[in-house]
């Protein structure tokens, strides 16, 4: 680091100190987030559970000494977050809007930006904390690119449990300067100024300790082609350059709160009944390894054994170097007995025990019985799920709602900025949005995972001989083509089929004259 920059920071520093230059602890000590710290205190807590970084176990050994040893747990947080992420969501998702030209666009986007990927996997990350959010930008390129935030880098200002009209995102970096770690916090403030005026505000913190925001600084130490505030007057914006996801249900732990809950929030002392029991039985198996207690003398190469007369006599090395079942004892070795020591593993009671804890955890998260646990019965097939009036697939409703909802602020987000030309370089809009108008969003989640395919084709084979599917809804539904591919597919068929003519049966009659053509 430089003179002239550690003067700077010195400068930056006594500034605070004396209040003209902004200081923040926390990202929530400024004025304008208006939510309680304890919400990010609680998705700080869920984030450890899903990262699976848990305190150590302490135990005494034999000895009484204190010792301490990684927990082996199941990470039932990732596993579950996972599985309802992917059913929720996954790659064979369709988004399309009614207007053709708007459609292209957003393909191209949803294309680039490998949408369908990164929000199955982001979303993982969202059901597991309680939320997730996501803004477009335009990056030196003038591609219109996608960032995303979790739940602890979203922060509402003014809002209300239904909706967040204003934020700001919180994103951090890591520098070393003069071999030390400095932090630097980049905040993006989203505000409405009045109806008519949106702006967006970009701020910059510098700390060198990693729990503290910092220090005001100017924008340009790391962003020098970054604007400090952008304005949008005259309506040019009509809605929030964001979107945000919060899981389904309420907040019982701030009832004020627009964020959501996690799958951690609720279930914490299961999951810690799971671990801990998980912990228990894994380290059980590990003390409950084969072991054989034998006298010392007998595992000592080079050394006299037992009560030899001949002093040049010694004990050779008899078993294989990586043998690791014999212990030994001390004691007279005339009289000392090879001892098993092995104790029995309590395999049977662990395994109910988990699958116990399992079966609460799959309540309280709206899991189907099973899901994780063994529920004693077959597998059941995706029309079985249904007809049962699954939990799983309940929860999977609730989610879906929330996730069109977050769908459609996010197109809206990015069709403001494609038609808005002051975020391209060379001032052109990429479309024609009025964010008034209806939207024409349309969504087709891939619903394989609760559709049994097979009962499908059947039932819609017995319409379509019925008359009543059309055959080109037939290859859609069962086949996965787009409308304009099963229109080539029934126009290939048409071509393939033999063509009939007005005089196709005087065509066919016998050199006799007779119709009947065949053998008498």
């Amino acid at each position: 680091m430089s003179f002239l920059t550690a003067l700077k920071n010195l400068i930056w520093k006594g500034g605070a100190k004396l209040g003209m230059t902004k200081s923040l602890t926390k990202i929530t000590d400024d004025e304008r987030v208006t939510i309680a710290e304890s919400e990010y205190t609680r998705i700080q807590e869920a984030k450890k559970y899903y990262r699976d970084d848990l305190p150590v176990v302490w135990y005494r050994n034999s000895y009484g000494h204190k010792r301490h040893r990684k927990m082996n747990t199941l990470n039932i947080t990732k596993l579950s977050a996972k599985r309802l992420a992917s059913i929720i969501f996954n790659e064979q998702c369709e988004i399309s809007l009614k207007d053709h030209a708007n459609n292209k666009l957003l393909s191209q986007i949803i294309d680039d930006n490998h949408f369908n990927l990164q929000f199955e996997q982001h979303l993982e990350t969202g059901v597991a904390l309680g939320g997730l959010a996501a803004r477009p930008y335009v990056d030196d390129q003038n591609n219109i690119r996608i960032a995303w935030a979790n739940a602890d880098q979203f922060y509402p200002l003014h809002s209300n449990t239904d909706n967040i009209s204003e934020c700001v995102f919180a994103s951090r970096s890591v520098k070393t300067e003069n071999k030390q770690l400095v932090y630097y916090t980049l905040l993006e403030f989203h505000q409405w100024l009045d109806t008519d005026t949106y702006q967006i505000t970009n701020e910059l913190y510098r700390s060198t300790e990693r729990d503290v925001v910092g220090q005001s600084v100017p924008l340009n130490t790391l962003y020098p082609k970054m604007q400090p505030t952008i304005t949008f007057n005259n309506g040019t914006i009509k809605k929030p350059l964001f979107a945000y996801f919060r899981t389904p249900g309420a907040n019982n732990k701030d009832l004020d709160s627009p964020l959501g809950m996690g799958i951690v929030d609720n279930s914490k002392n299961i999951i810690n009944a799971i671990n801990a029991t998980h912990d228990e039985f894994v380290h059980e198996i590990k003390m409950g390894k084969r072991r054989i207690a034998v006298p010392a003398e007998m595992l000592r190469p080079g050394n006299k054994f037992g009560n030899t007369t001949n002093d040049d006599e010694t004990h050779p090395l008899m078993f294989d170097p990586d043998m690791d079942v014999y212990e030994q004892f001390y004691g007279d070795a005339d009289n000392m007995n090879i001892t098993d020591l092995t104790s029995d593993i309590r395999t049977q009671q662990y395994k109910e025990a988990i699958d116990y804890f399992l079966r609460e955890f799959e309540e309280q998260t709206g899991f189907s019985a099973g899901t994780f646990s063994f529920d004693g019965q077959s597998v059941k097939t995706a029309t079985e799920i249904v007809s049962e009036n699954s939990t799983t697939y309940q929860t999977r409703s609730s989610y879906l709602t929330q996730v069109e909802l977050f769908l459609n602020q996010l197109v809206t987000a990015i069709l403001e900025v494609a038609s808005t030309p002051e975020f391209f370089s060379d001032g052109q809009a990429r479309c024609k949005f009025n964010a008034d108008d209806e939207l024409g969003l349309s969504v087709h989640f891939d619903d394989g995972v609760f559709v049994d395919k097979d009962k499908q084709q059947t039932n819609d084979l017995a319409l379509v001989a019925a008359g009543i599917m059309p055959k080109l809804q037939f290859l859609i539904r069962n086949e996965g083509l787009s409308e304009e591919d099963a229109q080539q597919w029934l126009q290939q068929v048409q071509k393939e089929q033999p063509e009939y003519t007005p005089n196709s049966f005087e065509e066919g009659k016998s050199p006799d004259g007779d119709n009947d053509v065949g053998a008498d």
